[in-house]
């Protein structure tokens, strides 16, 4: 078993034809264009960077702010100027790496509009920005002096696979609740859709909702291996494609069904990749090196990278260490794979007391906050958090040195009853917020 594993781990640094990296360079950049120059045109720069007076960071990162005016409309035009240059293989390292930063601080930013895709785009920015993905059919190759390369280490390949593994297989484990499994999540969401033109009178159907339910397990567990398996590669491709198209169609949410249809390449043997899309690329065969003696630098990125997989472990697992239901407290749901699995929406109001004077007022948020912010803050226990902070700055400025503010939320999962995730009777001003600990201010349905 050891010498199984010690091949297994000298064969990642095997030079194999890199034509699956530099293909999918060029649909990376693309889509990562899109993403940013959709941002623009859709609106959605606008009403979440530009309109709203207050944006709600990543915790810890309060100094980061949109920049103002239209500052953000060049801020992603920038980004999408860059993704082109990756697609083209253009000053690749540089290009990826800003593109990689700005869309960091963007993530980091706001969280009113999550989605994983953003947090999956910095992964995959990140390990982009470290392959050499431009040594062929680039720019940067096309350059006096430039060395070209037919090849990459196998381990460019692989740690795409490892990291669609962990995100469908973590996603998969989490549709094990009863929201999804009773299929009220599919039922909620599909009757808001039952006037999509050909479809939505199909997704009413019950048989197309259990498919949908139990389909989404299966695909998520299974996925991968297939791929894996050549005799079942191209029939898991297909099924792939029509899955996420299904997605694309029916939950609208951006470039992550193609940039999921897009990493499938890494599956497909490098011979059929480069026949299909770079025909006029040199034949390189694959260099074995299993019986070589690993260097101080190639056990340094092993470690790197096993560090890096046993952290992508921890993040989807670690909402165990949290007291309470992580789909009401929230506790460790972000960068979990926790994909698809809910809605949640409730109302939110604020009470704000002056001690020193004995009065108090109600505070509506919807006065300063936008609808995507008011409806994303109502269900967020560190969003109504960090807006109780605000407040009681605000009224601090305005000379009230000892306000105490309390948070009144419901919340319905799924279109179910309503409950309180805030304890009422906690004064949100004066507690601090717990990254690793459960706050027993914040409550789930079986606490009450």
């Amino acid at each position: 078993m050891n010498l199984n594993i010690q091949t297994l781990v000298q064969r990642q640094f095997d030079q194999v034809d890199n034509a699956p990296l530099v293909v999918f360079r060029m649909l990376f950049g693309f889509l990562i264009f899109v993403e940013s120059a959709g941002a623009i045109f859709t609106g959605w720069v606008k009403e979440t960077f530009i309109i709203p007076d207050f944006t709600f960071t990543i915790i810890g990162f309060e100094w980061l702010q949109p920049l103002p005016g239209s500052g953000m409309y060049f801020y992603f035009a920038l980004m999408a100027l860059l993704g082109l240059m990756v697609m083209l293989g253009y000053q690749y390292r540089l290009s990826i790496g800003l593109f990689t930063l700005l869309w960091t601080i963007s993530y980091f930013m706001q969280k009113s509009s999550y989605n994983n895709h953003y947090y999956l785009l910095i992964l995959l920015c990140l390990f982009m920005w470290y392959v050499p993905a431009h040594g062929y059919a680039s720019l940067d190759a096309r350059r006096k002096n430039a060395v070209v390369s037919l090849t990459c280490s196998r381990w460019c390949i692989s740690i795409f696979k490892i990291q669609l593994w962990i995100v469908f297989s973590f996603a998969a484990i989490s549709k094990l609740y009863p929201g999804w499994l009773q299929g009220d999540f599919i039922d909620f969401v599909f009757v808001g859709k039952q006037n999509y033109p050909v479809i939505g009178q199909w997704l009413q159907e019950n048989w197309v909702q259990k498919v949908v339910v139990y389909g989404g397990i299966i695909f998520d567990l299974v996925i991968i291996y297939f791929l894996l398996w050549r005799r079942t590669r191209k029939v898991a491709f297909g099924v792939t494609v029509v899955f996420h198209l299904f997605n694309s169609a029916v939950f609208q949410i951006g470039i992550f069904p193609y940039l999921m249809i897009a990493l499938c390449i890494f599956f497909f043997d490098p011979f059929i990749i480069r026949k299909k899309f770079l025909k006029k690329k040199p034949i390189s065969k694959t260099l074995y090196f299993e019986n070589e003696v690993l260097s101080v630098r190639k056990k340094a990125l092993l470690y790197l990278f096993g560090l890096y997989f046993l952290i992508q472990f921890w993040l989807p697992l670690r909402h165990h260490l949290f007291a309470g239901d992580v789909i009401w407290t929230e506790e460790g749901h972000r960068m979990a794979w926790r994909m698809m699995l809910r809605t949640k929406g409730g109302s939110i109001d604020f009470l704000v007391k002056d001690v020193a004077n004995d009065s108090t007022w109600v505070v509506q948020p919807r006065t300063e906050l936008n609808a995507k912010q008011v409806s994303a803050m109502a269900s967020k226990p560190d969003m109504i958090w960090q807006y109780s902070k605000r407040l009681r700055k605000k009224y601090q400025k305005q000379g009230m040195q000892n306000v105490q503010i309390f948070a009144r939320s419901r919340v319905r999962l799924n279109g179910g009853p309503a409950y309180p995730i805030i304890n009422e009777n906690q004064d949100l001003a004066a507690v601090k917020w717990q990254s690793m600990k459960h706050s027993d201010w914040i409550l789930s349905p079986d606490e009450q």
